[in-house]
């Protein structure tokens, strides 16, 4: 499975290696997931490892948009609207802080298009190059789902319009790296970094540095550029290189405009540093509705969502970034041609 409507992107660990570093890979959320911890007696690190990745597990099974789960069963309710019920604890504070997040970006993430995403394709592990019928995009376009569709009063919902259908693509990534820095704090392990599909965060440091990330080339193998991640920052990326089909020499990728029912095609890929107590779930969700504002309006949304250091790619190619972003980013691709926005 994948629980990413993105990304999307791989942003990759880079630097040299310490003797005291710990490191375990597994395959959750449909992608590759990478733990790094420092400074740790290896009993201790792989213990913390090992229920970090029991915790993902549970909330892969407990997030899936289209096999069985708890968020699976709930759309199946939804489908059937009006409808009232009740969620988990977890599930309904989640979905509360998603609608928040989702009002903030003008609903240009919106998880609730999670009929658009099937119609596409994209709910799915392969992708099979198709033309969806363009009346069925209209009539859930003006269907004008949203997570405030869904009310929530403690574990209580109700909704009364059947053509919401969620997915957390967009979210559960980055919510399940909170959920690990959390943990790891609590374990008293002050440095490591987790990485999952390329959206990474960190806490601490290694071998007295601040850790060094690259961001995955939209185009070509390796990074386009590198930066130095500090203590509870997060960093993200949605992008068109990986869930994605081609037809007609047209790239269609999973990241959807609400507005329009279609794939955005004027962006290759959006990477942004979140900060702040829930870095990782804003490294995930708050790149959506940069990346679908495109040329016209990602400068807005980045300031709708409070994200300062921004860089987007656009179809051609070519870079536009924030000051505060240019500071921070060392080009391995020289030859991109960049613009500095205020």
């Amino acid at each position: 499975m994948r629980l990413m409507l993105a990304l999307f992107l791989a942003v990759l660990l880079v630097g040299c290696g310490h003797p005291q570093l710990y490191k375990q890979q597994a395959y959750v959320f449909g992608t590759l997931v990478d733990i790094t911890i420092a400074d740790q007696p290896e009993a201790k690190a792989r213990q913390v490892t090992d229920h970090v990745l029991a915790e993902f597990d549970r909330l892969h099974h407990e997030l899936h948009a289209w096999e069985p789960s708890d968020l699976q069963r709930l759309n199946e309710q939804l489908a059937k609207s009006p409808v009232s019920g009740t969620l988990s604890p977890e599930l309904a504070a989640i979905l509360q802080d998603a609608t928040r997040d989702s009002a903030q970006g003008d609903w240009l993430f919106n998880p609730a298009i999670g009929n658009l995403i099937h119609l596409w394709g994209f709910q799915s592990d392969t992708f099979v190059p198709h033309m969806p019928d363009k009346n069925e995009i209209e009539r859930l376009v003006k269907a004008n789902p949203r997570l405030s569709d869904v009310h929530i009063e403690g574990t209580h919902f109700s909704s009364t319009n059947p053509a919401v259908r969620i997915d957390l693509g967009g979210y559960a990534k980055g919510y399940a790296l909170d959920v690990a820095a959390n943990y790891l704090r609590s374990q008293g392990v002050k440095n490591a970094l987790i990485n999952i599909g390329g959206n990474i965060i960190a806490l601490g440091q290694h071998d007295n540095r601040p850790w060094k990330v690259g961001i995955q080339h939209p185009r070509q193998a390796g990074a386009i550029a590198t930066l130095e991640l500090h203590d509870g920052e997060a960093i993200g990326t949605s992008g068109d290189y990986q869930r994605y089909f081609e037809l007609n020499g047209v790239r269609y990728c999973h990241l959807i405009d609400p507005r329009t029912g279609w794939p955005v095609q004027d962006t290759q890929a959006v990477t942004i540093i979140a900060h702040g107590p829930h870095a990782g779930t804003l490294s995930d969700e708050s790149s959506k509705p940069i990346f679908i504002g495109g040329a016209s309006q990602w400068r807005e949304m980045a300031s709708k969502m409070g994200i300062t250091e921004v860089l987007r790619i656009d179809s051609s190619g070519r870079a536009s970034l924030t000051q505060a972003m240019a500071s921070r980013l060392e080009w391995l691709d020289k030859a991109v041609p960049t613009r500095i926005v205020p």
